[in-house]
């Protein structure tokens, strides 16, 4: 039989010893048991001779991570040549090399810490880059939607073996290409956004799915990756859904079964499937693994 995660091009690390440990503790009856939880250990990412930020994450993809997370903010543009990308498990250093100097002393001037977890960092001139953002009015039929969290909810992951982390899937149509995973719903993004500049992948058509809330910054930063379709399990902020307005982002959160909220771009919706005839979620499909 197929694995549910077959047809991705990139699934969670589900079962990989690197990345979680178990642990030996009690229950809520005082026996005692053994659990699985998600490591956490630094990686420090570098633009060429300048260090940039301590990310906490989970260890995976430490490449795609240093690349989405300067792409992200600004410090790694379009017009840049990317030389190298160079990890040192050891060290757990990541250094990004440039054919040019970059302008990053100037974008650190400008840190500011938000809401987020892990690497919850922005910089201030992250809002000025909406500007010359244009999303395409890309359509987004409802028998997607079902389809991607019937199958996204379903795949072996690390959060149904150990909880405590966030998934961030993008996806093309109905199906899921690309499904990450890290302590911090950012860190997620980015590894995101990190595979599609090194593929050189095409956002137009995408979606993007996350587990985490519908934030200022989640938004900036799909919109910033030109996604046009931003989706959640999670619910929105005020600014978020001012945000993705401002931009033509259709953002739609708080998907559960056959229910969702659309708060960005409902023009663009297209309600082709009946919701009575979607079947409620399996609440176990998004619990932690007990075994």
């Amino acid at each position: 039989m197929q694995s549910p995660a077959s047809d991705y091009l990139i699934a969670p690390l589900a079962g990989d010893r690197r990345l979680t440990r178990t642990v030996a503790g009690t229950d809520h009856t005082g026996a005692a048991i053994e659990t699985a939880v998600v490591e956490e250990r630094p990686l420090t990412i570098y633009l060429n001779r300048q260090e940039i930020v301590t990310a906490m994450t989970i260890g995976d993809y430490p490449e795609y991570l240093a690349l989405g997370f300067l792409r992200n903010q600004g410090m790694l543009g379009d017009d840049e040549t990317v030389t190298g990308v160079d990890y040192d498990e050891e060290l757990e250093t990541v250094v990004v090399r440039t054919a040019s100097e970059t302008t990053y002393e100037e974008k650190l001037q400008k840190k500011t810490r938000t809401s987020g977890c892990a690497v919850g960092t922005v910089f201030g001139d992250m809002m000025e880059g909406l500007e010359a953002v244009t999303l395409p009015p890309a359509p987004v039929r409802t028998s997607w939607l079902y389809a991607l969290a019937a199958k996204i909810n379903t795949t072996p992951s690390l959060y149904l073996e150990a909880g405590a982390i966030h998934g961030t899937v993008l996806c093309q149509g109905d199906r899921p290409l690309v499904y990450m995973e890290d302590v911090g719903r950012h860190n997620a993004v980015d590894k995101i956004a990190g595979w599609m500049f090194r593929e050189g992948v095409s956002p137009d058509d995408k979606l993007l799915y996350t587990t985490g809330r519908l934030t200022s910054e989640m938004v900036i930063k799909t919109a910033l990756m030109g996604i046009p379709v931003l989706a959640s399990r999670s619910g929105f902020t005020a600014w978020g859904v001012e945000i993705a307005r401002q931009v033509g982002l259709t953002c739609i959160g708080r998907m559960r079964g056959k229910r969702f909220v659309c708060l960005a771009g409902e023009e663009r919706l297209i309600r082709d499937m009946d919701p009575e005839a979607v079947p409620e979620e399996d609440r176990k499909s998004r619990r932690k693994s007990a075994e």
